[in-house]
Protein backbone atom coordinates (compact mmCIF):
# COMPACT_ATOMS: atom_id res chain seq x y z
CA UNK A 1 0.00 0.00 0.00
CA UNK A 2 3.06 2.32 0.48
CA UNK A 3 4.50 2.01 -2.64
CA UNK A 4 0.43 2.87 -4.42
CA UNK A 5 -0.03 5.79 -2.09
CA UNK A 6 3.79 6.98 -3.41
CA UNK A 7 2.68 6.71 -6.77
CA UNK A 8 -0.56 9.03 -6.04
CA UNK A 9 1.06 11.37 -4.49
CA UNK A 10 4.04 11.56 -7.22
CA UNK A 11 0.91 12.50 -9.60
CA UNK A 12 -1.34 15.17 -8.34
CA UNK A 13 -3.43 14.95 -11.31
CA UNK A 14 -4.63 11.10 -10.54
CA UNK A 15 -5.21 11.76 -6.36
CA UNK A 16 -8.83 11.07 -5.80
CA UNK A 17 -11.15 9.13 -3.58
CA UNK A 18 -8.17 6.06 -3.73
CA UNK A 19 -5.47 8.21 -2.50
CA UNK A 20 -7.59 9.74 0.52
CA UNK A 21 -8.86 6.57 1.54
CA UNK A 22 -4.98 5.38 1.17
CA UNK A 23 -3.76 8.39 3.41
CA UNK A 24 -6.32 7.64 6.13
CA UNK A 25 -4.72 3.90 5.71
CA UNK A 26 -1.45 5.70 6.14
CA UNK A 27 -2.27 7.94 9.14
CA UNK A 28 -3.80 4.69 11.11
CA UNK A 29 -6.92 6.09 11.44
CA UNK A 30 -10.47 5.08 10.84
CA UNK A 31 -11.20 8.09 8.48
CA UNK A 32 -8.27 11.41 7.91
CA UNK A 33 -11.68 13.63 8.07
CA UNK A 34 -13.58 11.92 10.93
CA UNK A 35 -13.89 15.77 12.79
CA UNK A 36 -14.80 16.98 9.13
CA UNK A 37 -17.76 16.97 6.71
CA UNK A 38 -18.58 17.77 3.33
CA UNK A 39 -20.38 20.68 2.42
CA UNK A 40 -21.48 23.15 -0.35
CA UNK A 41 -19.15 25.82 -1.54
CA UNK A 42 -20.76 26.81 -4.69
CA UNK A 43 -24.06 25.88 -6.46
CA UNK A 44 -26.19 26.99 -9.42
CA UNK A 45 -30.60 26.18 -9.51
CA UNK A 46 -30.90 24.06 -12.24
CA UNK A 47 -33.49 25.25 -14.97
CA UNK A 48 -34.76 23.65 -18.51
CA UNK A 49 -34.59 25.21 -21.83
CA UNK A 50 -37.15 27.95 -21.37
CA UNK A 51 -38.83 27.52 -24.62
CA UNK A 52 -41.70 30.43 -23.44
CA UNK A 53 -39.15 32.84 -23.94
CA UNK A 54 -37.81 31.73 -27.36
CA UNK A 55 -34.43 29.56 -25.94
CA UNK A 56 -33.38 26.68 -28.06
CA UNK A 57 -31.06 23.66 -26.10
CA UNK A 58 -27.55 23.56 -27.35
CA UNK A 59 -26.31 20.91 -28.69
CA UNK A 60 -22.12 19.95 -28.78
CA UNK A 61 -20.75 17.18 -30.40
CA UNK A 62 -16.60 16.17 -29.54
CA UNK A 63 -16.26 19.45 -27.63
CA UNK A 64 -15.02 20.36 -24.38
CA UNK A 65 -16.76 22.84 -22.08
CA UNK A 66 -15.25 24.78 -19.54
CA UNK A 67 -17.09 26.47 -16.58
CA UNK A 68 -15.47 28.63 -14.15
CA UNK A 69 -17.13 28.86 -10.81
CA UNK A 70 -16.13 31.01 -7.59
CA UNK A 71 -16.31 29.12 -4.49
CA UNK A 72 -16.91 30.41 -1.30
CA UNK A 73 -15.32 28.91 1.25
CA UNK A 74 -12.12 26.35 0.81
CA UNK A 75 -11.03 23.22 1.65
CA UNK A 76 -8.75 20.50 1.44
CA UNK A 77 -10.50 18.23 -0.90
CA UNK A 78 -13.60 18.43 -3.22
CA UNK A 79 -16.50 16.96 -5.78
CA UNK A 80 -18.33 18.00 -8.16
CA UNK A 81 -21.56 17.75 -9.05
CA UNK A 82 -23.02 17.28 -12.47
CA UNK A 83 -26.93 17.22 -13.21
CA UNK A 84 -29.39 15.77 -15.58
CA UNK A 85 -32.30 16.62 -13.52
CA UNK A 86 -34.29 18.31 -16.17
CA UNK A 87 -32.79 15.67 -19.18
CA UNK A 88 -35.24 13.05 -20.88
CA UNK A 89 -32.29 10.86 -21.54
CA UNK A 90 -29.14 9.79 -20.12
CA UNK A 91 -26.16 11.20 -20.90
CA UNK A 92 -22.63 10.74 -20.91
CA UNK A 93 -20.16 12.73 -20.16
CA UNK A 94 -16.48 11.55 -21.34
CA UNK A 95 -13.94 13.15 -19.42
CA UNK A 96 -14.04 15.14 -16.76
CA UNK A 97 -11.14 17.65 -14.77
CA UNK A 98 -10.50 20.41 -12.31
CA UNK A 99 -8.64 23.01 -11.58
CA UNK A 100 -8.03 26.46 -10.16
CA UNK A 101 -8.03 29.15 -12.76
CA UNK A 102 -5.82 31.73 -13.54
CA UNK A 103 -6.94 34.13 -16.35
CA UNK A 104 -9.92 33.66 -19.39
CA UNK A 105 -10.05 29.64 -19.70
CA UNK A 106 -6.10 29.37 -18.92
CA UNK A 107 -5.64 27.12 -16.17
CA UNK A 108 -3.06 26.40 -12.94
CA UNK A 109 -0.79 23.33 -13.92
CA UNK A 110 0.41 22.21 -10.91
CA UNK A 111 -3.75 22.74 -10.05
CA UNK A 112 -5.12 20.09 -13.01
CA UNK A 113 -7.22 17.42 -11.34
CA UNK A 114 -8.46 14.15 -13.62
CA UNK A 115 -12.04 13.76 -12.30
CA UNK A 116 -13.51 10.26 -11.92
CA UNK A 117 -16.90 9.20 -11.16
CA UNK A 118 -16.94 5.73 -9.28
CA UNK A 119 -13.43 5.24 -10.16
CA UNK A 120 -14.26 5.72 -13.91
CA UNK A 121 -13.29 8.10 -16.31
CA UNK A 122 -16.37 8.80 -17.98
CA UNK A 123 -20.13 8.64 -16.37
CA UNK A 124 -23.53 8.66 -18.16
CA UNK A 125 -26.20 10.27 -16.08
CA UNK A 126 -29.88 8.48 -15.86
CA UNK A 127 -32.32 11.23 -17.03
CA UNK A 128 -33.16 13.14 -14.13
CA UNK A 129 -30.49 12.17 -12.12
CA UNK A 130 -27.45 13.69 -10.49
CA UNK A 131 -23.59 12.09 -9.25
CA UNK A 132 -21.07 13.13 -7.64
CA UNK A 133 -17.76 12.71 -8.93
CA UNK A 134 -15.10 11.03 -6.82
CA UNK A 135 -13.18 13.27 -4.38
CA UNK A 136 -9.60 14.67 -5.60
CA UNK A 137 -7.20 16.32 -3.67
CA UNK A 138 -7.06 19.90 -4.17
CA UNK A 139 -6.41 22.97 -1.77
CA UNK A 140 -8.73 25.46 -2.21
CA UNK A 141 -9.56 29.01 0.08
CA UNK A 142 -12.44 31.33 -0.14
CA UNK A 143 -12.91 32.99 -3.72
CA UNK A 144 -10.86 30.46 -5.81
CA UNK A 145 -11.78 30.41 -9.53
CA UNK A 146 -12.23 26.87 -10.75
CA UNK A 147 -12.20 25.54 -13.95
CA UNK A 148 -14.49 22.57 -14.40
CA UNK A 149 -14.18 20.52 -17.84
CA UNK A 150 -16.53 18.05 -19.55
CA UNK A 151 -15.58 16.72 -22.55
CA UNK A 152 -18.64 15.72 -24.69
CA UNK A 153 -17.61 12.97 -27.68
CA UNK A 154 -21.24 12.35 -29.26
CA UNK A 155 -24.03 14.85 -30.22
CA UNK A 156 -25.41 16.33 -26.54
CA UNK A 157 -28.17 18.33 -26.16
CA UNK A 158 -28.56 20.16 -22.92
CA UNK A 159 -31.59 20.50 -21.52
CA UNK A 160 -30.21 20.80 -17.98
CA UNK A 161 -28.24 24.49 -17.50
CA UNK A 162 -28.52 27.73 -15.65
CA UNK A 163 -28.75 30.40 -18.31
CA UNK A 164 -27.89 33.68 -16.80
CA UNK A 165 -25.18 32.81 -14.87
CA UNK A 166 -23.30 36.21 -15.87
CA UNK A 167 -19.83 34.21 -15.78
CA UNK A 168 -18.58 33.86 -19.07
CA UNK A 169 -17.52 30.12 -20.20
CA UNK A 170 -15.20 28.70 -22.56
CA UNK A 171 -16.55 25.84 -25.55
CA UNK A 172 -13.59 24.47 -27.17
CA UNK A 173 -12.99 23.19 -30.83
CA UNK A 174 -13.00 19.31 -31.71
CA UNK A 175 -11.56 17.21 -28.98
CA UNK A 176 -11.11 16.34 -25.61
CA UNK A 177 -9.27 19.26 -23.81
CA UNK A 178 -9.81 19.40 -20.25
CA UNK A 179 -6.27 18.45 -19.56
CA UNK A 180 -5.11 21.47 -21.45
CA UNK A 181 -3.34 24.14 -19.94
CA UNK A 182 -4.04 27.02 -22.56
CA UNK A 183 -7.74 25.57 -23.70
CA UNK A 184 -8.61 26.30 -27.52
CA UNK A 185 -11.82 28.74 -27.60
CA UNK A 186 -14.14 28.06 -30.18
CA UNK A 187 -16.83 30.31 -28.51
CA UNK A 188 -18.14 31.61 -25.55
CA UNK A 189 -21.65 31.83 -23.61
CA UNK A 190 -22.67 33.04 -19.97
CA UNK A 191 -24.65 29.78 -18.97
CA UNK A 192 -23.78 27.19 -16.67
CA UNK A 193 -24.19 23.54 -18.59
CA UNK A 194 -24.73 20.39 -16.45
CA UNK A 195 -22.61 21.96 -14.01
CA UNK A 196 -24.87 22.59 -10.43
CA UNK A 197 -22.62 22.15 -7.10
CA UNK A 198 -19.20 22.07 -5.29
CA UNK A 199 -18.59 20.07 -2.32
CA UNK A 200 -15.55 20.40 -0.34
CA UNK A 201 -14.32 19.13 3.19
CA UNK A 202 -14.85 21.65 5.64
CA UNK A 203 -14.46 21.85 9.48
CA UNK A 204 -17.71 19.92 11.43
CA UNK A 205 -18.53 23.28 12.70
CA UNK A 206 -19.00 25.12 9.18
CA UNK A 207 -22.41 26.26 8.78
CA UNK A 208 -24.05 26.89 4.99
CA UNK A 209 -26.15 29.70 3.72
CA UNK A 210 -28.66 28.94 0.71
CA UNK A 211 -30.03 32.01 -1.06
CA UNK A 212 -33.41 31.32 -2.73
CA UNK A 213 -34.83 32.73 -4.96
CA UNK A 214 -35.67 34.23 -8.37
CA UNK A 215 -33.50 36.79 -10.64
CA UNK A 216 -33.09 39.24 -7.50
CA UNK A 217 -30.95 36.64 -5.99
CA UNK A 218 -29.60 35.31 -9.24
CA UNK A 219 -27.78 38.76 -9.53
CA UNK A 220 -29.40 39.56 -12.66
CA UNK A 221 -28.60 43.24 -14.62
CA UNK A 222 -24.96 42.67 -11.78
CA UNK A 223 -21.89 43.48 -13.61
CA UNK A 224 -20.97 39.96 -15.33
CA UNK A 225 -17.72 38.25 -14.34
CA UNK A 226 -17.70 40.46 -11.25
CA UNK A 227 -19.38 38.08 -8.76
CA UNK A 228 -21.53 41.27 -7.56
CA UNK A 229 -24.50 39.55 -7.07
CA UNK A 230 -25.89 39.97 -3.65
CA UNK A 231 -25.06 36.66 -2.48
CA UNK A 232 -21.37 36.95 -3.41
CA UNK A 233 -21.30 40.01 -1.73
CA UNK A 234 -23.11 38.59 1.72
CA UNK A 235 -20.27 35.63 1.43
CA UNK A 236 -17.27 37.83 1.31
CA UNK A 237 -19.01 40.05 4.24
CA UNK A 238 -19.34 36.52 6.03
CA UNK A 239 -15.72 35.74 4.93
CA UNK A 240 -14.22 38.45 6.60
CA UNK A 241 -15.48 37.33 9.91
CA UNK A 242 -15.59 33.66 9.96
CA UNK A 243 -13.89 31.72 7.40
CA UNK A 244 -16.40 28.27 7.87
CA UNK A 245 -19.53 29.75 6.38
CA UNK A 246 -20.67 29.03 2.58
CA UNK A 247 -23.28 30.74 0.75
CA UNK A 248 -24.83 29.23 -2.18
CA UNK A 249 -26.69 30.75 -4.07
CA UNK A 250 -29.85 29.44 -5.89
CA UNK A 251 -31.41 31.79 -7.81
CA UNK A 252 -33.08 31.32 -11.17
CA UNK A 253 -34.58 34.32 -12.89
CA UNK A 254 -38.13 34.67 -13.81
CA UNK A 255 -38.88 31.58 -11.25
CA UNK A 256 -41.87 31.52 -8.75
CA UNK A 257 -43.26 30.22 -5.74
CA UNK A 258 -46.44 28.30 -7.31
CA UNK A 259 -45.54 28.49 -11.17
CA UNK A 260 -43.30 26.33 -13.51
CA UNK A 261 -42.44 28.16 -17.07
CA UNK A 262 -38.89 29.53 -15.88
CA UNK A 263 -37.55 26.36 -13.81
CA UNK A 264 -39.59 24.56 -11.63
CA UNK A 265 -41.51 26.33 -9.30
CA UNK A 266 -40.15 27.06 -5.40
CA UNK A 267 -42.51 24.09 -4.02
CA UNK A 268 -41.00 21.65 -6.70
CA UNK A 269 -37.12 22.55 -6.46
CA UNK A 270 -36.72 23.67 -2.48
CA UNK A 271 -36.12 20.26 -1.82
CA UNK A 272 -33.53 19.65 -4.59
CA UNK A 273 -31.91 23.02 -4.45
CA UNK A 274 -31.95 23.67 -0.32
CA UNK A 275 -32.05 20.14 1.21
CA UNK A 276 -30.39 18.08 -0.38
CA UNK A 277 -27.02 20.72 -0.33
CA UNK A 278 -24.65 18.99 2.38
CA UNK A 279 -24.32 21.36 5.43
CA UNK A 280 -27.51 23.62 4.57
CA UNK A 281 -28.13 25.50 8.04
CA UNK A 282 -29.77 28.45 7.06
CA UNK A 283 -31.91 29.67 3.55
CA UNK A 284 -32.76 33.37 2.75
CA UNK A 285 -35.87 32.91 1.02
CA UNK A 286 -36.71 35.95 -1.83
CA UNK A 287 -39.48 35.04 -4.27
CA UNK A 288 -43.05 35.95 -5.30
CA UNK A 289 -42.76 39.23 -7.72
CA UNK A 290 -42.90 36.65 -10.30
CA UNK A 291 -46.22 35.18 -9.02
CA UNK A 292 -47.49 38.64 -8.99
CA UNK A 293 -46.38 39.69 -12.04
CA UNK A 294 -45.47 36.92 -14.97
CA UNK A 295 -48.88 35.71 -15.84
CA UNK A 296 -50.09 39.35 -16.90
CA UNK A 297 -46.86 39.71 -18.87
CA UNK A 298 -46.75 35.73 -20.65
CA UNK A 299 -51.17 35.60 -21.19
CA UNK A 300 -51.52 33.04 -19.22
CA UNK A 301 -54.43 34.62 -16.22
CA UNK A 302 -55.23 31.03 -15.06
CA UNK A 303 -51.65 31.47 -13.30
CA UNK A 304 -52.73 34.63 -11.47
CA UNK A 305 -52.62 34.63 -7.33
CA UNK A 306 -53.72 35.72 -4.51
CA UNK A 307 -51.23 37.13 -1.69
CA UNK A 308 -52.90 34.37 0.56
CA UNK A 309 -51.38 31.57 -1.97
CA UNK A 310 -47.89 33.45 -2.04
CA UNK A 311 -48.07 33.46 1.32
CA UNK A 312 -49.69 30.34 1.80
CA UNK A 313 -46.67 28.54 -0.74
CA UNK A 314 -44.19 30.45 2.02
CA UNK A 315 -45.98 28.18 4.74
CA UNK A 316 -45.08 25.26 2.71
CA UNK A 317 -42.03 26.24 2.53
CA UNK A 318 -41.31 26.78 6.07
CA UNK A 319 -42.24 23.61 7.59
CA UNK A 320 -40.05 21.85 4.82
CA UNK A 321 -36.86 23.58 6.07
CA UNK A 322 -38.22 23.42 10.10
CA UNK A 323 -38.34 19.66 9.36
CA UNK A 324 -35.09 19.52 7.97
CA UNK A 325 -33.64 21.36 11.14
CA UNK A 326 -32.72 24.49 8.37
CA UNK A 327 -33.82 27.51 9.80
CA UNK A 328 -35.98 30.23 7.24
CA UNK A 329 -35.48 34.14 6.82
CA UNK A 330 -38.29 35.78 4.65
CA UNK A 331 -37.35 38.57 2.60
CA UNK A 332 -39.63 41.31 1.71
CA UNK A 333 -40.35 41.76 -1.99
CA UNK A 334 -38.70 45.02 -3.53
CA UNK A 335 -40.60 47.82 -5.40
CA UNK A 336 -40.92 47.21 -9.03
CA UNK A 337 -43.33 50.69 -10.13
CA UNK A 338 -42.39 51.45 -13.84
CA UNK A 339 -41.13 48.18 -14.46
CA UNK A 340 -43.19 46.54 -17.19
CA UNK A 341 -45.53 43.98 -15.92
CA UNK A 342 -46.39 46.51 -13.04
CA UNK A 343 -49.85 46.86 -12.00
CA UNK A 344 -51.52 48.98 -9.00
CA UNK A 345 -53.24 45.55 -8.35
CA UNK A 346 -50.01 43.57 -8.35
CA UNK A 347 -48.08 46.02 -6.21
CA UNK A 348 -51.15 45.66 -3.74
CA UNK A 349 -50.67 41.87 -3.34
CA UNK A 350 -46.55 42.45 -3.04
CA UNK A 351 -47.02 45.00 -0.21
CA UNK A 352 -49.92 42.65 1.64
CA UNK A 353 -46.90 39.59 1.33
CA UNK A 354 -44.58 42.04 3.11
CA UNK A 355 -46.82 42.96 6.01
CA UNK A 356 -47.08 39.39 6.38
CA UNK A 357 -43.38 38.78 6.11
CA UNK A 358 -42.86 41.03 9.16
CA UNK A 359 -45.81 40.34 11.06
CA UNK A 360 -46.54 36.76 11.29
CA UNK A 361 -43.15 35.86 13.11
CA UNK A 362 -43.52 32.79 11.10
CA UNK A 363 -39.85 32.91 9.41
CA UNK A 364 -37.22 32.40 11.66
CA UNK A 365 -36.40 36.33 11.06
CA UNK A 366 -36.69 38.35 7.76
CA UNK A 367 -34.88 41.01 5.74
CA UNK A 368 -36.50 43.91 4.84
CA UNK A 369 -35.05 44.38 1.27
CA UNK A 370 -38.26 46.33 0.36
CA UNK A 371 -36.65 48.99 2.73
CA UNK A 372 -33.20 48.91 1.76
CA UNK A 373 -33.58 49.74 -1.66
CA UNK A 374 -36.88 51.91 -1.88
CA UNK A 375 -36.49 55.35 -2.49
CA UNK A 376 -37.78 57.47 0.49
CA UNK A 377 -39.07 59.79 -1.17
CA UNK A 378 -40.94 57.79 -3.83
CA UNK A 379 -41.03 54.18 -1.76
CA UNK A 380 -42.75 52.17 -4.55
CA UNK A 381 -39.29 52.60 -6.51
CA UNK A 382 -35.81 52.22 -6.21
CA UNK A 383 -33.35 54.50 -4.89
CA UNK A 384 -32.05 55.45 -8.04
CA UNK A 385 -28.55 54.66 -7.47
CA UNK A 386 -30.01 51.28 -6.61
CA UNK A 387 -31.98 50.58 -10.08
CA UNK A 388 -30.24 48.81 -12.77
CA UNK A 389 -32.11 50.81 -15.13
CA UNK A 390 -35.10 48.34 -15.30
CA UNK A 391 -36.81 49.30 -12.75
CA UNK A 392 -37.33 45.72 -11.42
CA UNK A 393 -33.74 44.06 -10.51
CA UNK A 394 -30.83 46.41 -8.38
CA UNK A 395 -27.80 47.59 -9.80
CA UNK A 396 -24.32 46.77 -8.42
CA UNK A 397 -24.69 49.15 -5.54
CA UNK A 398 -28.26 47.99 -4.76
CA UNK A 399 -26.92 44.13 -4.48
CA UNK A 400 -24.06 45.13 -2.16
CA UNK A 401 -26.70 47.53 -0.25
CA UNK A 402 -28.68 44.31 0.39
CA UNK A 403 -26.02 42.08 1.53
CA UNK A 404 -24.90 44.29 4.27
CA UNK A 405 -28.36 45.03 5.35
CA UNK A 406 -28.65 41.14 6.25
CA UNK A 407 -28.29 41.58 10.34
CA UNK A 408 -25.57 38.77 10.27
CA UNK A 409 -27.13 37.20 13.60
CA UNK A 410 -30.04 35.66 12.13
CA UNK A 411 -27.62 33.69 10.43
CA UNK A 412 -25.90 32.55 13.37
CA UNK A 413 -23.06 34.94 13.87
CA UNK A 414 -21.63 37.01 15.93
CA UNK A 415 -19.26 40.42 14.49
CA UNK A 416 -16.35 40.24 16.96
CA UNK A 417 -16.77 44.16 17.30
CA UNK A 418 -20.04 44.26 18.66
CA UNK A 419 -19.09 48.17 18.39
CA UNK A 420 -19.38 48.02 14.44
CA UNK A 421 -23.20 48.27 13.91
CA UNK A 422 -22.84 50.95 11.56
CA UNK A 423 -21.78 51.57 7.89
CA UNK A 424 -22.19 55.06 5.79
CA UNK A 425 -22.18 55.11 1.84
CA UNK A 426 -21.52 59.08 0.09
CA UNK A 427 -22.74 58.20 -2.94
CA UNK A 428 -21.73 61.74 -4.89
CA UNK A 429 -21.95 64.75 -3.53
CA UNK A 430 -25.15 65.25 -2.18
CA UNK A 431 -26.90 61.88 -1.81
CA UNK A 432 -25.35 59.70 1.29
CA UNK A 433 -26.96 56.56 3.32
CA UNK A 434 -26.08 55.42 6.83
CA UNK A 435 -26.66 51.52 7.50
CA UNK A 436 -26.90 50.20 10.77
CA UNK A 437 -27.96 46.18 12.39
CA UNK A 438 -31.17 46.78 13.86
CA UNK A 439 -30.11 44.99 17.29
CA UNK A 440 -33.82 43.73 18.76
CA UNK A 441 -35.24 47.62 18.31
CA UNK A 442 -38.00 48.45 15.76
CA UNK A 443 -37.41 52.54 16.27
CA UNK A 444 -34.77 54.55 16.14
CA UNK A 445 -33.78 58.35 16.18
CA UNK A 446 -30.57 59.50 13.92
CA UNK A 447 -28.65 62.48 14.64
CA UNK A 448 -26.64 64.84 12.54
CA UNK A 449 -23.98 66.82 13.77
CA UNK A 450 -25.92 66.58 17.19
CA UNK A 451 -29.31 67.43 15.49
CA UNK A 452 -32.26 65.17 15.54
CA UNK A 453 -33.16 64.42 12.00
CA UNK A 454 -35.29 61.96 12.33
CA UNK A 455 -38.30 63.63 14.79
CA UNK A 456 -40.72 60.81 14.20
CA UNK A 457 -38.25 57.64 14.32
CA UNK A 458 -37.51 55.59 11.83
CA UNK A 459 -38.55 51.82 11.72
CA UNK A 460 -35.60 50.71 8.90
CA UNK A 461 -32.18 49.38 9.54
CA UNK A 462 -30.85 52.97 6.80
CA UNK A 463 -31.42 56.11 6.42
CA UNK A 464 -31.01 58.15 3.28
CA UNK A 465 -30.32 62.35 2.63
CA UNK A 466 -30.04 63.80 -1.06
CA UNK A 467 -29.49 67.60 0.35
CA UNK A 468 -25.63 67.11 1.45
CA UNK A 469 -23.37 69.76 1.04
CA UNK A 470 -20.80 68.48 -1.26
CA UNK A 471 -17.23 68.29 0.08
CA UNK A 472 -18.49 68.27 3.36
CA UNK A 473 -18.60 65.33 5.66
CA UNK A 474 -21.09 64.35 8.65
CA UNK A 475 -21.31 62.93 11.97
CA UNK A 476 -24.70 60.34 12.36
CA UNK A 477 -25.49 59.13 15.83
CA UNK A 478 -28.15 56.51 15.52
CA UNK A 479 -29.95 55.45 19.04
CA UNK A 480 -32.29 52.31 19.34
CA UNK A 481 -35.54 53.44 20.99
CA UNK A 482 -37.57 50.87 23.29
CA UNK A 483 -41.21 50.11 24.12
CA UNK A 484 -40.68 52.42 27.05
CA UNK A 485 -39.61 55.59 25.18
CA UNK A 486 -35.77 55.29 26.23
CA UNK A 487 -32.81 55.68 23.96
CA UNK A 488 -30.16 53.10 23.62
CA UNK A 489 -26.72 53.82 21.44
CA UNK A 490 -26.29 51.95 18.32
CA UNK A 491 -22.97 53.59 17.21
CA UNK A 492 -22.04 56.63 15.37
CA UNK A 493 -20.27 57.18 11.89
CA UNK A 494 -18.87 59.91 10.03
CA UNK A 495 -20.39 60.36 6.21
CA UNK A 496 -17.07 61.23 4.46
CA UNK A 497 -17.36 64.30 2.05
CA UNK A 498 -16.80 62.46 -0.94
CA UNK A 499 -18.29 59.25 -2.86
CA UNK A 500 -17.08 55.92 -0.92
CA UNK A 501 -17.57 54.10 2.40
CA UNK A 502 -16.80 54.60 5.45
CA UNK A 503 -16.04 52.11 8.72
CA UNK A 504 -17.38 52.73 12.39
CA UNK A 505 -15.88 55.13 14.58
Amino acid sequence: MTSLLKRAVTNPRTLSAAAIALSAIALGTPSAFAQDKWVGTWASAQQGVNVLFGEVAPVFSDQTLRQIVQVSIGGSSLRIRLSNVLGDQPLTINAASVAKRESEATIADDTLRTLRFSGAQSVTIPDGAFVLSDPVLLDTHAFDELAISLYLENQTTIDTQHSAALQTSYVSGAGDHTDSIDFPIESTNESWYLLSGVDVIAPSHTSVVATFGDSITDGTASTADTNNRYPSVLARRLNSIDSNIAVLNLGIAGNRVLHGNVGPNALARFDRDVISRPGVTHVILLEGINDIGLPGLIGLPEQEVTAEQIIGGYQQLIQRAHSAGIKIIGATLTPYRAFLYYTEEGDAKRLAVNEWIRNSNAFDGYVDFERVLQDPENPLQFLPIYDSGDNLHPSDAGYEAMANAIDLSLLGVEEANKDRQLTAQRYDGHQGEIFWTKLGFSNFLIYRDGTLVTPEGNSGNSFYQNTLAAGQSYHYQVNGVDVDGNEASIGSISMPGFAGTAGDL
